[in-house]
């Protein structure tokens, strides 16, 4: 089955086979957050990104493959209600930026910093640090062969999504540090092939959002 990324709380998650990397994508309730299970084909090993909700379908998901850690990409509760479930079942490190440890329900043992990368199996992940949704939100590059060149994966969390920004909340100065980064760290250096997984809904393209840029800062959201 080709690979849409398009799921439902309590339907089937979605699979998508790359060279070096397999992504499954399920949505989880009840605030239609979407978890990601990373796995190594080489290796088996893997990582999940945003324990969010239902542990027993994520622990199901996991199986009996080992995961390298748990990463939680930002400190907003909704994408971390079953991190201490999922993790005590595990044992798995937890990672996440410094600055947005402290609310998170265990500690954060591999924490990550922008510019950061980290290795389970043979699959290689960056970490992008993306300021304004929260202090401490994160994103994970995923590029096979480290040229950029070809198609990368980014994994956004709540910063960036199909039609704009994450949530600042009227405040102009998040939104511009977040969209700052956005720009910078994201669309400035990416390709267009760049496909990204947000944390709720739909994934996209950077080149199909590219556009939209000069509209997002005009209308401040």
């Amino acid at each position: 089955m080709t690979y849409t990324g398009d799921v439902a709380v309590g339907g089937a998650p979605d699979v998508r086979e790359l060279p070096g990397l397999t992504i499954t994508k399920v949505a989880v309730g009840p605030y239609d957050n979407n978890a990601y299970l990373l796995r190594c084909p080489a290796t088996g090993e893997q990582i999940l990104i945003d324990a969010a909700n239902e542990a027993p379908r994520l622990l199901g998901l996991v199986g009996g493959g080992p995961l390298a850690r748990i990463v939680t990409t930002h400190r907003h509760q909704d994408h971390w209600e079953a991190l201490a479930e999922v993790a005590g079942a595990t044992g798995a490190p937890v990672t996440a930026h410094p600055f947005d440890a402290e609310p998170l329900p265990v500690p954060v043992t591999a924490p990550v910093e922008d510019g950061d990368t980290f290795t389970f199996g043979a699959v290689t992940l960056e970490v992008i640090h993306l300021r304004g949704h929260t202090p401490g939100s994160i994103a994970l590059l995923y590029d096979a062969d480290g040229s950029l060149s070809g198609h990368p994966h980014l994994f956004t969390g709540d910063s960036l999504f199909p039609g704009g920004v994450g949530n600042t909340w009227g405040d102009p100065t998040r939104f511009e540090s977040l969209l700052a980064d956005v720009e910078e760290r994201v669309f400035d250096r990416l390709p267009d092939a760049t496909w990204f997984y947000p944390g709720h809904g739909k994934d996209s393209t950077l080149g199909r959002e590219r556009p939209s840029l000069p509209e997002w800062r005009a209308r401040g959201w």
